[in-house]
């Protein structure tokens, strides 16, 4: 509270209004309220004159109080001032003048998920309480047949995060070139959640987290160590918004998700397994075997285990006239690509996702692809050249995952994000000047509508399929089987290459770990089953941090090499289940 003792007090009634405008949790110690709402001030004196008060509240020049007086008498008054849903968020001086007397105060504004006029607004109280409210959530990892879980503190009303968050749009390039001009903007969630896309990595700015993929994090925490939000700001700005190191996708989408609650944007965290890194934008994803597994890449396309963002809600009244496009936004911190030369991403609207629009605003071919690319398998032979052996259309973006509003379940979104396989309506619109990238996009969506990319490669003549024989428990051996399936007329000679590799979640082998040959005689039409394990000895001292492995095997016919045959899985090894029995003694 700011006062002048002789003459006048203002009563900011911080706990009134900041329980008033849900911010009661950050603090009731300073006036925090959220924006196309009113709030109210209470000044008192030995004499005041009603038709004598101004009362302005300023950040970079920009004003945005409205006073309407609720009850008066000649040594108090109460005033109701509102704050426009359209104001641009952020730290104010509340200035109250009456005659010659002043009194200045400061007032934090907020986004308003409670307001029907604010761009954010969020109409189910329950949805209000899981994406603003809630200050723990869940993180979905491993694989999208053994998906895993890890418990989050986002933290956003904790005291001094507030301020941390403030300090992270003050401090982003857009700001610190033209600093009125980006206070301007903050008016707007679009923008505002485009900064802290950038922000939240340090890519290209003095932003919060490093990112580390290559296995060594020396100087810095295992990005498996985090599991707090505010552990990571709170180091951030002690050190002078220095990078934390280090974060990796689901650390980066976690601290945005603080960030957004924090301001006021409904945000979620969201996984998407058998995520596809498509650099060139051409919706195919190259692999890349060798008989030893694996093989590194030419180029940076991959398909991730798993991939996270963000998504957060608002309007886009920037896109279209009605609200097609208004709603869950895609928003990803990790640096991947540069997006108008940052690093950032979105916010892309689920809905344009969903039916290919990419002649929207921000990023749709990119995300696009993360959910739809095609993976094409290629074998590479030992003078180098190089063999199709499968094309993919389904497996990328499987079980798009989010936690679930009101409890701890996980809510599969995946049909917020892509129409089932060959759907009439998954299709693409686009602009006449579309580009060459947007372009392929439309070919391959075509393709799938019309089952040309079935119809190009011609069923094998041997199935194989990989799968587990009971439960991977990190520790043991790992017991697999192999089902060979013939479905020629002649017997078939094949030699089995088998491998293991330890994998990197973005889809990079870190090491082979186990490797055998085996003979098969696969009679005409008929299927075998071939039991076979990976010792723990082999696997185990190399098991990184949030690795899984691969088992691949590859199958050649003696008798034509140039019949190649491909199975593989991804394995993440299970934790033991810990069972604790107290045994309880009574002594009398």
């Amino acid at each position: 509270m700011s006062e002048n003792l002789t003459v006048m007090k203002v009563d900011l009634q911080c706990e009134k209004n900041n329980t008033d405008h849900h911010t009661n949790e950050i603090t009731v110690e300073r006036l925090i309220i959220r924006r196309g709402q009113a709030f109210s001030l209470i000044l008192s004196a030995e004499r005041l004159d009603q038709n004598d008060i101004q009362i302005t509240a300023e950040t970079g020049n920009k004003t945005l109080s409205t006073v309407t007086v609720l009850s008066g008498s000649p040594s108090a008054v109460t005033l109701s001032i509102l704050c426009p849903a359209d104001a641009c968020i952020g730290l104010y001086s509340l200035t109250v003048k009456s005659g010659s007397y002043t009194s200045v105060s400061a007032l934090t504004v907020l986004f308003n998920p409670w307001s029907k006029d604010d761009g954010v607004f969020l109409e189910s109280e329950a949805e209000r309480q899981e994406y603003v409210m809630n200050e723990q959530g869940i993180v979905y990892q491993g694989v999208d047949e053994y998906i895993t879980t890890t418990n989050w503190d986002f933290g956003q009303f904790e005291e001094d995060i507030l301020n941390i968050c403030l300090k992270l749009l003050d401090v982003n390039p857009k700001c610190l070139k033209d600093t009125a001009e980006d206070y301007s903007a903050r008016c707007n969630p679009i923008y505002v959640s485009r900064v802290v896309s950038a922000m939240i990595n340090s890519d290209d700015d003095k932003g919060v987290l490093m990112g580390q993929w290559d296995g060594t994090y020396i100087g810095g925490v295992l990005p498996s160590n985090w599991n707090s939000s505010v552990d990571i700001l709170r180091r951030w700005i002690k050190y002078d918004c220095y990078p934390v190191k280090f974060g990796q996708c689901w650390v980066f989408a976690a601290v945005m998700c603080t960030v957004l609650r924090c301001l006021g944007i409904p945000c979620r965290v969201v996984t998407n397994y058998q995520s596809a890194h498509d650099t060139d934008q051409n919706l195919v994803i190259d692999e890349y075997f060798s008989d030893y597994g694996v093989r590194p890449k030419p180029n940076l396309d991959s398909v991730w285990n798993y991939h996270v963002w963000v998504e957060g809600w608002m309007k886009r009244p920037d896109l279209s006239q009605d609200s097609f496009y208004d709603g869950w936004q895609v928003l990803d911190p990790t640096p991947q690509e540069r997006s108008s030369g940052s690093y950032c991403c979105g916010p892309a609207p689920v809905k344009a996702i969903l039916e290919g629009h990419t002649d929207v605003k921000y990023d749709i071919p990119f995300v696009y692809g993360e959910v739809n690319a095609d993976k094409i398998t290629w074998l590479v032979m030992a003078n180098g050249s190089k063999k199709k052996i499968l094309s993919d259309t389904k497996t990328v973006g499987q079980k798009i995952s989010t936690k679930a509003v009101g409890s701890d379940s996980r809510q599969d979104i995946t049909d917020q994000y892509k129409h089932p396989e060959g759907h009439t309506s998954e299709h693409v619109r686009l602009c006449s000047s579309g580009s060459v990238n947007e372009r392929a996009v439309y070919d391959e969506a075509v393709k799938r509508v019309t089952g040309l990319i079935e119809s190009q490669t011609p069923r094998p003549s041997v199935q194989m399929k990989l799968s587990l024989d009971g439960e991977p428990l990190n520790g043991a051996d790992i017991r697999l089987k192999l089902l060979v399936k013939s479905e020629n007329s002649k017997a078939q000679d094949l030699t089995l290459k088998m491998s293991a590799q330890v994998m990197r979640y973005t889809g990079t082998p870190a090491a082979d770990v186990w490797s055998n040959t085996a003979d098969l005689q696969l009679q005409p039409n008929t299927e075998q089953t071939l039991p076979f394990e990976l010792p723990f000895t082999a696997y185990g001292p190399n098991l990184l941090d949030n690795n899984c492995i691969k088992v691949s095997v590859i199958a050649m016919n003696k008798s034509d090499p140039k019949e190649v045959y491909l199975a593989e899985k991804d394995v993440v090894p299970h934790s033991p289940t810990l069972k604790v029995t107290v045994s309880v003694s009574h002594t009398f």
